[in-house]
């Protein structure tokens, strides 16, 4: 048997399956697809889809980082 009938040309989902929305940014640390662009992903058309996965690595810088957390916080209290 043959996959064929099941190719599809279509542009895949940037999901690296980590969705947590920046609360900043208001972009997946995961994909930087904003909700909406996720949830309009299946009804998009091909280009809409191109031109978001274009636009992605731009994104990148949109999301700041923390500066701490538990390690940061043991480090300087000697805790």
């Amino acid at each position: 048997m043959s996959d064929e009938i099941w190719a599809r040309d279509e542009v895949e989902s940037p999901c690296v399956k980590i969705c947590v929305i920046h609360p900043a940014s208001r972009l997946c640390t995961g994909c930087l697809r904003t909700i909406e662009e996720i949830g309009e992903w299946s009804r998009m058309t091909p280009d809409a889809r191109r031109a978001v996965v274009d636009d992605l690595a731009a994104r990148a810088g949109k999301i700041t980082r923390r500066r701490g957390g538990r390690a940061v916080r043991i480090a300087q209290n000697g805790d």
